[in-house]
């Protein structure tokens, strides 16, 4: 999520349930796309409005040996557009970074594993 966050995208924490958690990208049209929180080694995402399914990025091939920067780059490169998304060839250039997210208490809701 902090990658996403350093290229510019609006990027958080999704949970969606117990143990499911993904990426929840705004899209600051009143949309917002969650990445990946059904659990399978595959990269897909739902686009929601209002709580409804308003569009939806299939899965993206070979998705599920992709390392971090892979990932993060699949989802930059979302084309968002169309109510079935597409991969752009080249991800749009980095917008100025977001802060990242939990501030003061990032040590404490990672576990101190964050420094």
């Amino acid at each position: 999520m902090d990658a996403l966050r350093e290229r510019g995208l609006d990027a958080h924490v999704a949970r969606e349930g117990v143990y499911r958690t993904g990426v929840r990208v705004v899209l600051h049209d009143g949309r917002e796309a969650v990445w990946d929180t059904d659990d399978t080694a595959s990269l897909e995402a739902q686009v929601m409005r209002d709580g409804m399914l308003v569009g939806f990025v299939p899965c993206v091939e070979g998705s599920g040996d992709f390392d971090l920067d892979q990932t993060v780059d699949a989802i930059a490169r979302a084309d968002y557009s169309r109510p079935v998304a597409r991969e752009r060839p080249t991800a749009p250039p980095p917008s100025a970074p977001l802060p990242r997210e939990g501030g003061l208490f990032r040590r404490f809701l990672g576990g101190f594993r964050e420094r």
